[in-house]
């Protein structure tokens, strides 16, 4: 539960923000999903003209924008959109295995090729499957890692522990 103001002389402070496995596993999403939104693009651009359907090319550019956007929000501590991410990271595993024989089976004599080889249309297409796996992996370790978690500290840098401590020491001396 996210808390609406810090009591006075108090600060929100997100303790698993700071650790560096945090901040390592963020910088890694961000990257695995700008790298999935690159090959994307450079697969659907590469074989735009020989796409079985058209809205398909529209289709896989926006999956990419919205992996970029994802990584936006991602390097914002959004941890919210982990889970999306690796849903989309499964279908999108499906769609890569269905589509890479296909690339291959065009490298014969009579069909059109696309700008790009069909060899290496498949060959990018084969690549986008572990990285979708890894983008699942990281997706779920780095929402496991509860960045959300929210602490009220204080500002003068003490701890509620001093104060306590302080009033234990004075009914030390009383007892004495």
């Amino acid at each position: 539960m996210q808390i609406a103001e810090p009591r006075a002389g108090y600060e929100l402070w997100r303790p698993n923000r700071e650790k560096a496995e945090s901040r390592t596993t963020k910088a890694l999403i961000a990257l695995v999903l700008i790298a999935s939104a690159a090959l994307m693009a450079i697969v659907t651009f590469g074989g735009w003209e020989r796409l079985q359907s058209p809205g398909m090319g529209a289709m896989a550019l926006g999956w990419a924008l919205l992996y970029v956007v994802f990584a936006i929000l991602v390097l914002r501590w959004n941890r919210g959109l982990l889970p999306v991410s690796a849903a989309l990271a499964m279908i999108m595993v499906i769609f890569a295995a269905v589509a890479a024989p296909g690339w291959f089976a065009r490298d014969k004599p009579g069909l059109d090729s696309p700008a790009m080889p069909e060899d290496l249309l498949g060959l990018l297409t084969l690549v986008v499957i572990p990285i979708q796996i890894l983008l699942i992996v990281v997706a779920m370790i780095g929402f496991n890692q509860n960045w959300h978690t929210e602490e009220e500290r204080r500002i003068d840098g003490g701890n509620d522990d001093d104060i306590d401590d302080a009033d234990d020491v004075d009914d030390v001396d009383d007892l004495e």
